[in-house]
């Protein structure tokens, strides 16, 4: 056998082990596993045995088909991936800024309620740019009703993100300008960090949530943004989600998707207005 071929694992990982994980990670996320993630979910599950002082994935399908909801939640936390930065796709904010705050700010007739969701939220960076975009556009904004919502799966990812601290290198891709006015430089350890300050942090709620649920928000919700997050759904799955999603939105209400996610044979309840860029119709 090839070198290659010949791996040498800490666990013994069977195919009976990835398809079970693999059918739970379905069941609690939606999210589809493909065949290639096998090392994926073999190197970060093993972290979990360590942890747990497990010798086996057997043992551990045994521990989560017990019901420990700790252990459950630590399982799909292993999973989830969470990639992001601070203005992301950048297009969005811009269309938020130009096509949506600025129009609202100058109305005759405005309606100063604006509410927010920001759908996987991850370490915070995504509902962290939508607050600084409306502080940027609407100078009295601390006058207005505004609410952001932001949620995720991962519950150790979204404790991050409340507490709003990063590194150097999770802010370098910010103008000065905006670092300056919306952190303060802090330590931790012997690190430079960046704290975000109160006042734009108080137009945030975080909280968990799990998309495959029935959604706890009474809406109207003025725009969503569900980025780089049903790429991982199957395609009933997507249709669930836009469907619930649709109920929280009236005509003319904004939904963003990440760049490569689409509701081409999806949902006929949103048109397609712009690069991503979807209109409740």
């Amino acid at each position: 056998m090839p070198a290659s071929e010949a791996r040498v694992r800490e666990f013994h990982f069977t195919d009976s082990d990835f398809q079970a994980l693999r059918k739970l990670v379905k069941e609690m996320t939606g999210i589809n596993l493909a065949e290639s993630k096998r090392e994926l979910v073999y190197g970060r599950v093993s972290r979990r045995l360590r942890a747990l002082g497990l010798s086996s994935f057997g043992a551990y399908r045994q521990l989560l088909e017990s019901g420990d909801g700790s252990e459950l939640v630590a399982f799909c936390n292993a999973l989830t991936t969470n990639l992001t930065s601070f203005f992301r796709e950048s297009h969005h904010f811009d269309y938020l800024r130009g096509e949506f705050l600025a129009p609202r700010r100058t109305a005759s007739r405005r309606s100063e309620r604006i509410r927010i969701w920001s759908a996987a939220c991850s370490s915070g960076e995504e509902p962290y740019s939508i607050a600084m975009t409306i502080v940027e556009t609407i100078p009295d904004w601390q006058k207005w009703d505004i609410k952001i919502l932001a949620t995720d799966l991962d519950s150790d990812i979204l404790a991050r993100a409340e507490r709003g601290c990063y590194n150097a290198e999770r802010v370098k891709g910010l103008h000065p300008k905006r670092l300056g006015r919306f952190f303060t430089e802090t330590q931790e350890g012997t690190e430079r960090a960046y704290q975000v300050v109160p006042e734009l942090a108080k137009l945030i709620t975080f909280k968990q949530i799990n998309l495959m649920h029935d959604l706890p928000m009474s809406g109207p919700l003025d725009a969503i943004f569900c980025r780089n997050v049903v790429i991982y759904f199957d395609k009933d799955t997507q249709r669930g989600l836009f469907s619930r999603m649709a109920k929280l939105q009236r005509p003319d209400d904004l939904l963003l998707l990440g760049h490569s996610e689409t509701l081409f044979k999806v949902s006929e309840d949103y048109t397609l207005i712009g690069k991503t860029i979807y209109r409740r119709s």
